[in-house]
């Protein structure tokens, strides 16, 4: 019998969309934490999209949107947990597009940063408002307009968007402070200059940004900002191999997970897991059901 003070079990994480060449995929797949498994599950995205973005509302519900569906979508699926079914928002990013990033303070809102609408790298930062998922765009923007970036929050305090491209690489990293939604930016910065990284939080603890490709190729090494004095360092452990375009979700607490991507080998379908605090890197035996890049990934931590 329940005793009143177990601590909230974390569920499952999910990897949705991406492309392999000139396949696109609407498949999500779900990593079970309690023993790193893999499911595909049932429901599907609207339509095969790749370069897509996920945030996720922790024990209620995950969020993939954007993309390029055979052309840019503004279109936001939801998955709503634990029965993983999808639905469409009635509301929709500000514009179409594709290689946003995503984070989300959980349990109030999800936030869709960058990306890029056929014309110009963007600036903007849409919010989609939980339990009513109605979006509103922040007055707050990036720093410059840029795409290819990722995201990662320190949920009940801040979200951060780091790298990206814009009229070159980028190393920054913006912080949004959920109170008022207020950006800075911060002293640290990436290792390097990088765009196609992923990015993935401890809530509480600690953000990630790992793989990515700099001017001199792409990039296997992983970058720690350590909250609340948002220091940065880089984890002696690194990817399986340098990548692009990988995706990251979090059992907060627990560990971290970077999923498919693009190596000099070709697409991938392994899962690489970062595990807390030690920061120690091993790869599931499970594997993506397809090998893809251009995906996107959320978390169900429980009650965070």
């Amino acid at each position: 019998m329940p005793t009143g003070d177990e601590l909230p079990q974390a569920v499952a994480g999910y990897f949705g969309g991406g492309n392999n060449n000139s396949v696109e995929f609407s498949e999500i797949d779900k990593i079970t934490f309690s023993a790193d498994t893999k499911s595909t599950l049932s429901a599907t995205l609207t339509s095969t999209v790749y370069a897509l973005t996920g945030v996720a509302n922790s024990s209620v519900a995950g969020y993939f949107g954007g993309g390029d569906a055979s052309g840019f979508t503004n279109r936001i699926d939801k998955i709503t947990f634990p029965a993983d079914s999808k639905s469409t928002l009635a509301a929709t990013l500000t514009s179409a597009r594709y290689y946003s990033a995503g984070m989300a303070n959980s349990g109030t809102a999800g936030y869709f940063g960058g990306g890029y609408d056929g014309t110009n790298a963007l600036s903007g930062v849409d919010k989609i408002t939980f339990p009513a998922d109605t979006k509103t765009t922040l007055s707050a923007t990036l720093t410059s307009g840029r795409y290819q970036l990722a995201g990662m929050a320190n949920s009940g305090t801040a979200g951060y968007f780091g790298g990206g491209e814009g009229g070159g690489y980028i190393s920054g990293i913006d912080k949004i402070t959920f109170a008022a939604d207020t950006k800075s930016t911060l002293a640290a910065t990436l290792t390097d200059a990088r765009h196609f990284l992923g990015g993935m939080a401890d809530s509480g603890t600690a953000g990630y940004f790992g793989g990515g490709e700099n001017t001199s190729g792409r990039v296997s090494g992983i970058d720690k900002i350590t909250f609340p004095a948002d220091t940065k360092s880089t984890l002696a452990a690194t990817l399986t191999s340098a990548r692009v375009t990988t995706a990251g979700m979090a059992n907060s607490g627990v560990a971290g997970y970077f999923g498919g991507g693009l190596d000099s080998g070709g697409n991938i379908s392994g899962v690489d897991k970062i595990t807390f605090p030690a920061d120690s890197k091993s790869t599931l035996s499970a594997t993506l059901t397809n090998a893809r890049r251009n995906l996107a990934a959320f978390a169900d931590s429980g009650v965070l």
